[in-house]
């Protein structure tokens, strides 16, 4: 059994732009030297974890790869603060600028940088359903001036994941904001396998850390388990919503590594250092030459992790609405990372 526990850090962003934050500049065609000067706009829908993981080792794989701030690259950081509004100026910015790339991160950052994909080539992560979005045409072909990573939730493995911890469970709460289109394709998914396993399903939404604490409160009073996708709303609001479940002692399933690691109980997922990597790969193909239509979006599905929390584990055999414990064959593997929450 591997154990670990994982420190995310976020990259100090710099001054506020239309309500958003950047910390590089706008786009060169050389160095002193002479050399080739590429400019890549990196935004970033809001802080937190599992965006800020992608973030981290996209730069770090740019400069594995022999690509240098200030030496042969120019990286231009928007945050968007959570504010959808922002996104348009951030990628009026970016045009203007003439960079050569956009890195959107997360669903709603890389529709607002579309519109402007016909003259600026967008490389998109962490986009849960890219052909439901519109984003591209198909996976194996995306058309366009598109491409990227994906990171869709296996929603039939962590439904099984749910039943072999706690087979007892009849009730399943959905919590998500109905505002983001990747959360409603998984919702969507979750609810038809789920009703294939004989699973009730109540679903809950809100808009604002508010509005999810209170159907928070209402869900883990009426179900056995709770599940939320990857919602941009949630995951930041994610250490309260954990506890409230935990509280309640209903397991809370979702749909990240980091959103185990601030409170939630398990997921069956990706390695979002990995997907990182993978999108600055593609964007440096794409610097070098490659049309976006010729290069497959990336679906990471198989030789997942099995991410549990040991500390919400420990509370649920205690305290439990339902039995929850770790199956002997799933101590026994690879795959599986106990971690703790983040104090």
């Amino acid at each position: 059994m591997k154990s670990m526990k994982k420190t995310l850090s976020a990259l100090v962003v710099a001054a506020m732009v239309a309500g958003c934050s950047s910390n590089t500049t706008t786009s060169q065609n050389s160095t002193s030297k002479g050399s080739a000067m590429f400019s890549v706009g990196v935004a970033q829908l809001v802080d937190h974890p599992s965006l800020n993981t992608i973030r981290e080792s996209m730069m770090d794989e740019f400069e594995q790869q022999g690509y240098i701030e200030s030496e042969n690259i120019m990286f231009n950081y928007q945050n968007a603060a959570n504010k959808t509004s922002n996104l348009d100026s951030i990628m009026t910015g970016y045009a203007a600028d003439e960079v050569n790339a956009i890195v959107a991160i997360a669903t709603p950052t890389a529709l607002a940088a579309q519109k402007y994909s016909d003259q600026i080539p967008l490389v998109f992560s962490a986009v849960s359903d890219p052909v439901d979005a519109g984003l591209v045409e198909s996976i194996e072909h995306p058309g366009g001036n598109i491409t990227g990573t994906s990171d869709e939730i296996q929603v039939e493995q962590i439904i099984d994941m749910m039943l072999m911890l706690s087979p007892e469970i009849k009730q399943v709460g959905i919590l998500y904001n109905p505002g983001e289109a990747n959360s409603v394709s998984t919702v969507s998914r979750f609810n038809d396998y789920a009703k294939t396993k004989g699973l009730e399903i109540m679903e809950r939404t809100g808009t604002d850390n508010t509005t999810m604490q209170q159907a928070a409160v209402d869900l883990a009073s009426q179900v056995d388990a709770m599940f939320s996708p990857i919602d941009n709303t949630v995951a930041t609001g994610m250490v309260s919503l954990a506890q409230i479940a935990r509280d309640a002692g209903v397991p809370y399933y979702v749909g990240a590594d980091s959103m185990v690691e601030t409170g939630g109980f398990a997921t069956v997922g990706i390695n979002y250092e990995s997907l990182g990597r993978e999108t600055a790969k593609m964007t440096i193909e794409i610097l070098k030459g490659k049309s976006p239509a010729d290069i497959p979006v990336k679906v990471f599905k198989d030789n997942l992790n099995v991410y549990i929390n040991e500390d919400v584990l420990n509370d649920l055999k205690e305290n439990g609405k339902v039995k929850v414990d770790i199956p002997e064959d799933l101590q026994g593997q690879e795959n599986l990372i106990l971690v703790q929450s983040e104090q």
